[in-house]
């Protein structure tokens, strides 16, 4: 737990706590340990032997199915967006990490991996590598919301706002569901456009709930010189690095709507931290190939 101080808040009399879900293991963090916790004990109950899922060049979902499966004695296979990255495993970050911990990378084309909830696709993976315990692109499924039902503890029924980032809408559907009806829970998507209401709509099951649109920077893994620049002052400031996938995108939108005047006087808000940090090695080989500042 990390009280943030900043002029905005106090001047204000807001409250903003940014739990630290990212410390909680050091490999699986933040979100990635709730969403595999009940995944890979049903998977082994049910006497899977292989685990396979999808994800693309720096999935935090990859590498954390590829550490966790191993440590759970399950094999994993990993289905990765892009056939070119085949031969560029050893200068991916990500990948080189999936494999070392005894992922089987198998990659497809784009047009092919779009195709990844189809069973005709499935049937094809199952012919090829065997019967496998499924789990879906980012992980999100019933048991994934089950595990982050477990973020929120009683202590935190006293926060007016809790705020998420949004992927595959899993995380902030836990959430929904174990957050008081008292308490307004705010998701910051990643992803460009609305469609993300409906997939949280699957598994939230109370309507305490706003999605804030305006913090993706152009969509999923975009970043621009600002929000690299917010997310260096941030670590400096705090200490507290920021992934630029998500938690950086909503700590920016948290700060600049406090700044705006959205959030009540007195008002208490947590943030989660749902972890990512794997990704930076990544995002930085991008920056670089598109002369940006890297991330610090």
């Amino acid at each position: 737990m990390y009280i943030i101080k900043d002029e905005i808040i106090k001047n204000d009399k807001i409250k903003l706590v940014l739990r630290r879900e990212d410390l909680i293991h050091p490999i699986v963090s933040g979100n990635k340990f709730r969403k595999l916790k009940y995944n890979l004990v049903e998977a082994k109950n049910l006497g899977y032997a292989n685990l396979l899922t999808f994800g693309g060049a720096y999935s935090n979902h990859i590498a954390s199915t590829a550490y966790a499966g191993k440590q759970s004695g399950l094999k994993t296979i990993g289905i990765i967006r892009g056939a070119d990255l085949h031969n560029k495993i050893d200068h991916n970050p990500t990948l080189s990490f999936a494999k070392e911990n005894g992922m089987k990378l198998h990659f497809v084309r784009r047009e092919a991996y779009r195709r990844k909830d189809q069973q005709e696709f499935l049937d094809k993976l199952k012919s090829q590598f065997g019967e496998f315990y499924l789990l879906p692109e980012g992980g999100t499924n019933t048991l994934a919301v089950k595990g982050c039902e477990e973020i929120l503890i009683k202590e935190d029924y006293d926060y007016d706002f809790i705020c998420c980032a949004v992927g595959t809408g899993g995380t902030i559907a836990g959430i929904i569901n174990s957050a008081q009806t008292q308490q307004k829970v705010l998701g910051f998507p990643a992803l460009k456009g609305d469609f993300i209401r409906n997939d949280i709509r699957k598994f939230a099951q109370q309507k305490n709930w706003e999605i804030i649109t305006d913090y993706h920077f152009g969509g999923y893994a975009k970043i621009n010189a600002d929000l690299i620049s917010f997310i260096n002052r941030f670590k400096a400031k705090y200490g507290i690095p920021l992934d630029p996938i998500y938690t950086g995108k909503m700590m920016y939108g948290i700060l600049d709507l406090m700044e705006r005047g959205f959030f009540p006087k007195d008002a208490k808000i947590l943030a989660i931290h749902t972890g990512g940090l794997q990704g930076i090695a990544g995002m930085n080989i991008v920056l670089k190939e598109k002369n940006l500042p890297l991330l610090d």
